[in-house]
């Protein structure tokens, strides 16, 4: 197993109303954060990337990117379930 996998996903709506993206890993996180985040900027969104990192350097367990990515999405008022 991946370890930098998550062991719960999270889903978010990202791009258009209603489409839910199932993010299970902080390399998947990561991707998102840089590529397809709704807002740019944010102390959320900037912690949230830097865990990201963190973790896939091991530094940081995966769910130390999994908190700081739900806090994000979070500030940006991203639907979460």
């Amino acid at each position: 197993m991946d370890p930098k996998r998550w062991d719960k996903a999270v889903e978010i709506e990202l791009g258009r109303t209603g489409h839910i993206h199932r993010v299970t890993s902080t390399q998947e996180a990561a991707e998102i954060l840089l590529a397809k985040w709704p807002i740019k900027g944010g102390r959320m969104h900037l912690a949230a990337r830097i865990a990201c990192l963190d973790v896939l350097e091991g530094v940081q367990p995966p769910e130390y990117a999994r908190e700081a990515f739900l806090a994000a999405a979070d500030e940006a008022g991203m639907f979460v379930r």
